[in-house]
């Protein structure tokens, strides 16, 4: 799964780009041959964002922007990482995603339905999420300050109180977390 978005960053890629892969050591030797460089991952997502960072710094540190991608999201596009990075470029970091189809409902108990969301103001959110390094590590700061766990790359320059830009990506941008979404996901690598 993982080599497909790889395979499109290479092939996207101009001189001096670094991909760091945060993975666990024992898949190491897996990707030796890509051009990559490692990172240990954390005990939570913002953990494991965090150790790529701090890799990224470490061997690229004049790098401006970093693109945090999950490799359960093979299907995304070009065009996705392109408009995203534009976009970044623009307004310091942005968000890849797509209008909520369904209908959503909130329950606080789960069990009883205390409300429906207006769905016209909710989008599902997809990576890559692209953002200021400077603005990043700033985010991770207040992260640490004030004890925030944060669920997405982007929610740690939203507690800064700083503009994130919505980059509308394709619905075939998915993550892949079940066997069917696998199934799903073959299917639109080979229709491409």
């Amino acid at each position: 799964v993982l080599s497909h978005s790889l395979e499109l960053i290479r092939d996207m890629s101009d001189e001096g780009t670094e991909v760091v892969l945060v993975m666990n050591e024992e898949y190491w030797g897996d990707y030796k041959d890509w051009n990559v460089k490692f990172a240990k991952p954390g005990k939570e997502r913002q953990g494991s964002v965090e150790n790529g960072l701090c890799k990224l710094r470490e061997v690229a540190p004049h790098c401006k922007y970093v693109a945090v991608h999950d490799s359960a999201r093979p299907c995304v596009t070009e065009r996705e990482i392109l408009d995203v990075v534009g976009d970044a470029k623009e307004y310091g970091a942005a968000v890849l995603g797509v209008p909520c189809k369904a209908t959503i409902k909130e329950s606080l108990d789960g069990t009883l339905v205390e409300r429906t969301i207006p769905r016209e103001r909710l989008w599902e959110i997809h990576t890559p999420q692209v953002i200021e390094i400077e603005k990043l590590v700033r985010g991770f700061e207040n992260v640490r300050k004030n004890n925030l766990e944060v669920t997405d790359d982007v929610s740690i320059v939203e507690a800064l109180g700083e503009t994130v830009k919505l980059t509308k990506g394709e619905y075939t941008n998915l993550k892949i977390t079940t066997p069917e979404d696998m199934q799903v996901a073959e299917a639109i690598l080979n229709e491409r």
